[in-house]
C-alpha cells in the first residue's frame, strides 16, 4: 500500500491538508476470510467507529469493515465545522415537527457536541478543536430571522451562546464586508476532522472491535435469523447489522438509496495569511446563508474554504480554481492567494436536510443522510447505536421518528432531478 503521503483516495479527489498533517495514519488489514460475530458494521466513519467501540467495549463482539481507507469518506475531509442543533434552525424545526420534538432534538445534538469534546479529551485525541462558529447573511432581508434566532435559542431552547451581530460587527469578524448581519456562537466550534477519525480507529481497535480496510461489502441479505454481508474475501455472519456508508451507499442497500444521496463538496487550503491579519481574526469558523452553503475558517494560520457543491458525481478539473474565485468574492485581496491544498468528497444528504435512521431489513440499521451537519451527529449517533443494541437508550428512536421521504424518480431519475432543484436553489442564492 502506498505511504499516507502519497496516497490518493479512490473515492475522492485531491489530496487534503488534514492528511498531511496528520502525522502517522496506521493501516489496517483487509478481511481475509470468514468471520462470526454479534454485530457487523459496513462503514468505517465516524458512526461505525464509534459504534464499533461502544459495542466492544461492553463485550459485543464486533466486526466492522470499510472500502478504501479510514479517512477516505466525509469523516476525515470534511470542514470540520461542530455548528449547533441540526441542519435546520430549532425554529424552523418547531414549524414542521412541534416545539417538544424540536427541542428533544436539539438536546440530542447538544448531547452531541459534549459527547465528543469528551471522547476526545478521555481517550487522548488531539483534534486540536478551536471555539466559535459564525452564522452570516449574505442577504439583508434575513435580519429579522438571525435577530430572532439568537433570542428564540436563549429563551426557548436554554442556549445562551447566541449572540447577534449588527453589519458592522459582522463585516469586524470577518474580515469583509460581503456580508449583512450574523449570529456569533461560542458554545461551537471547529476541529482537525482526520485527526478525530485515527484516533478514533486507534480506540475502537483497542477496545477489541475487529476493524478491516480495503474491504468492500458486495452484498448484505437476511435470513433464518442472521445477517450476512458478503465481500470479495470472506462472509461475515451476524446477529444484527449496522450499515454506516451516508454518501457512499452505492447499490448495497435500496431502501438507503433512495433516501440518502451523495453529492460532492470540494474544499482548499491556502497558504498562511501573515499579512492578512484581518481575515477572522478571532479564529471562528463560518457558514453562511446560501442554499449551496459557503463554510471556511482561518485554521493553523490557514484559510480553508469549502464551498462548491456538484450534484453529480463528478469532479472538477482544476478544484483550486472553482474555490480560489469563491474566496475572492468574499475577500477581494486573497484574489491571486495561492492554495496548498485542493481536495473534495461525497456528502449524503436527504431530500428534508434531516437524518435518514430506519431499519431497512430485520436487524439490519442503516444510518446516513447527515446533509453537511455530521460532524457530531454522526459520532453521537454512533454511540446511540451502540445503546440501542445494548438496550440502554431510546434516543435514536428519536430521528427514527423523521418523516424523510425517498427522492423522486427512481434510480434512473434521481440524480438529473435533484440536480436541477438544487441548481434552481443554487441560482436563487445569487439574487
Amino acid at each position: 500500500m502506498a505511504s499516507q503521503e502519497m496516497w490518493q483516495s479512490p473515492i475522492a479527489p485531491g489530496l487534503s491538508w488534514y492528511q498531511a498533517t496528520v502525522g502517522e495514519r496506521p493501516t489496517y488489514a483487509a478481511l481475509d476470510g470468514s468471520r462470526t460475530c454479534d454485530v457487523a458494521i459496513i462503514g468505517g466513519g465516524y458512526t461505525g467507529l464509534q459504534a464499533a467501540y461502544h459495542l466492544a467495549r461492553s463485550g459485543v463482539s464486533v466486526v466492522l469493515i470499510e472500502a478504501w481507507r479510514f479517512g477516505d469518506g466525509a469523516s476525515g475531509r470534511n470542514g470540520g465545522q461542530f455548528g449547533t442543533g441540526q441542519r435546520w434552525w430549532p425554529e424552523e424545526l418547531e414549524e414542521k415537527i412541534g416545539y417538544e420534538r424540536s427541542k428533544a432534538l436539539f438536546n440530542v445534538a447538544e448531547a452531541a457536541k459534549h459527547h465528543l469534546l469528551d471522547f476526545a479529551r478521555e481517550h487522548r485525541i488531539e483534534i486540536d478543536y478551536v471555539p466559535g462558529q459564525l452564522n452570516v447573511a449574505h442577504k439583508a432581508s434575513y435580519e429579522r430571522d438571525y435577530r430572532r434566532n439568537a433570542e428564540i435559542a436563549a429563551r426557548r431552547y436554554d442556549y445562551p451562546h447566541l449572540r447577534f451581530m449588527d453589519r458592522k460587527e459582522t463585516q469586524e469578524r470577518l474580515g469583509s464586508k460581503r456580508f449583512y448581519c450574523g449570529v456569533r456562537d461560542v458554545g461551537t466550534g471547529h476541529i482537525h476532522p482526520l485527526k478525530l477519525l485515527v484516533g478514533l480507529a486507534r480506540v475502537a481497535a483497542d477496545a477489541g472491535a475487529a476493524i478491516f480496510e480495503m474491504t468492500p461489502a458486495k452484498a448484505i441479505r437476511q435470513g433464518g435469523g442472521k445477517v450476512t454481508i458478503e465481500t470479495e474475501r470472506g462472509t461475515i455472519t451476524a446477529d444484527r447489522a449496522l450499515i454506516a456508508c451516508d454518501g457512499h451507499i452505492d447499490g448495497l442497500e435500496p431502501v438507503t438509496a433512495s433516501h440518502v444521496m451523495p453529492i460532492r463538496s470540494f474544499i482548499g487550503a491556502t497558504v498562511p495569511l501573515e499579512k492578512h491579519p484581518d481575515v477572522l481574526p478571532g479564529g471562528e469558523s463560518v457558514a453562511d446563508s446560501r442554499f449551496v452553503v459557503r463554510y471556511f475558517r482561518r485554521f493553523e494560520g490557514r484559510l480553508l474554504f469549502g464551498g462548491r457543491e456538484a450534484y453529480t458525481a463528478d469532479n472538477p478539473r482544476d478544484i483550486s480554481q472553482h474555490i480560489r474565485r469563491q474566496i475572492a468574492e468574499i475577500y477581494p485581496d486573497l484574489q491571486d492567494i495561492e492554495i496548498t491544498h485542493a481536495w473534495g468528497g461525497s456528502v449524503g444528504i436527504t431530500m428534508p436536510r434531516q437524518l435518514f435512521v430506519r431499519e431497512v431489513m430485520p436487524g439490519v440499521t442503516s444510518i446516513g443522510g447527515y446533509s453537511g451537519h455530521g460532524v457530531m451527529l454522526s459520532n453521537y449517533c454512533g454511540k446511540l447505536y451502540a445503546e440501542t443494541v445494548l438496550g440502554n437508550s431510546g434516543e435514536l428512536d428519536l430521528f427514527k421518528s423523521l418523516d424523510i421521504p425517498p427522492f423522486p424518480g427512481g434510480a434512473r431519475m434521481r440524480a438529473p432531478l435533484l440536480f436541477l432543484a438544487l441548481s434552481w436553489f443554487a441560482l436563487r442564492d445569487k439574487f
